[in-house]
């Protein structure tokens, strides 16, 4: 297939690209006019200015799939009210510009996988979430519901419309267990809070393999990106002391965790509490490789 990825050189969108052209798939590489030679074909915009070059689209000829993971880190920064208007522009703005370039190619495109996260559930305690669940009503929620909306006008013209609602991905290479691994590896690691709060990771070989499952398939609509086996901060907490051969220390305290990174962020992103389970692909017959999460930081400590 020729697959084309928005989002490609980051932490999912580099492990993807790599399993693309692993199975002999052409990757076309969405960068940024600035950016640097890179292998294969690729083409440039810049969605905060909505531009795209017209060239370099019909030179690739065209798109069986294209993959949507463009987008600001969501917890890279304090919420500002810039930052959080980033957070939200770079996703809305780069998808209503993906829509109206699909849209103009006259072979049309197969199936759009675009980026969505948990976050679309808000905080939700206990309660078990799958893709019939309805939206939170947070900042986090409100940033996937326009989202997802601005990819699904592409169904319009016949294309499968994906939306990915990806948790927590699991890598020593990137996102948030990057960040943890040193404090534990340290001996200083601890459950957030009160540890009660419900996380549903998922391994970046697991992210990356159902990415390909849903492209392969063109499965429509939601799909949550995470293992069948959310477990709490505390548990994980455990967990992850013991493949890294250290003690829990104290909790972190909420407190803490607000007057570093701002009262919103840590509330609605970091304490969040999302149980969330991957009804769809268990439906569909995808088989996770890392399905508990002993398994999942086992191999993420190895990737």
């Amino acid at each position: 297939m020729r697959v084309g990825v928005t989002g490609s050189a980051g932490f999912i969108g580099t492990a993807l690209v790599g399993a693309l052209r692993e199975r002999g798939d052409i990757v076309v590489r969405f960068v940024r006019p600035a950016s640097r030679a890179l292998e294969g074909e690729s083409v440039r915009w810049d969605p905060s200015r909505q531009l795209i070059d017209d060239d370099d689209l019909r030179r690739v000829g065209g798109f069986d799939a294209v993959v949507h993971l463009a987008g600001a880190g969501v917890a890279d920064k304090r919420w500002s009210p810039a930052r959080k208007q980033e957070i939200l522009r770079s996703r809305t703005d780069s998808t209503q510009l993906l829509v109206r370039a699909l849209r103009s190619l006259d072979t049309g495109v197969g199936a759009l996988a675009s980026g969505s996260a948990i976050g679309y559930y808000g905080s939700r305690g206990d309660e078990p979430l799958d893709e019939t669940s309805s939206p939170g009503t947070d900042f986090l929620a409100n940033v996937c519901i326009a989202w997802e909306h601005a990819a699904l006008e592409l169904a319009a013209s016949g294309t499968s419309v994906s939306l990915l609602r990806t948790g927590i991905v699991m890598s020593r290479s990137g996102g948030a267990l990057k960040r943890q691994l040193p404090l534990f590896r340290l001996g200083l690691g601890g459950r957030l809070s009160n540890g009660r709060q419900w996380l549903s990771p998922i391994s970046l070989r697991d992210e990356v393999r159902a990415i390909l499952w849903v492209i392969d398939r063109k499965i429509a609509g939601p799909v949550n990106l995470v293992a069948p086996a959310p477990i709490t901060n505390r548990d994980f907490t455990r967990i992850l002391a013991k493949e890294t051969h250290r003690r829990a220390m104290a909790p972190v305290p909420a407190l803490a965790l607000k007057i570093a990174l701002g009262s919103e962020l840590a509330t609605d992103a970091v304490l969040a509490s999302q149980r969330v389970l991957p009804k769809v692909l268990v439906e569909e017959g995808f088989s996770f490789e890392d399905s508990t999460v002993a398994s999942i930081v086992s191999s993420a400590l190895r990737t």
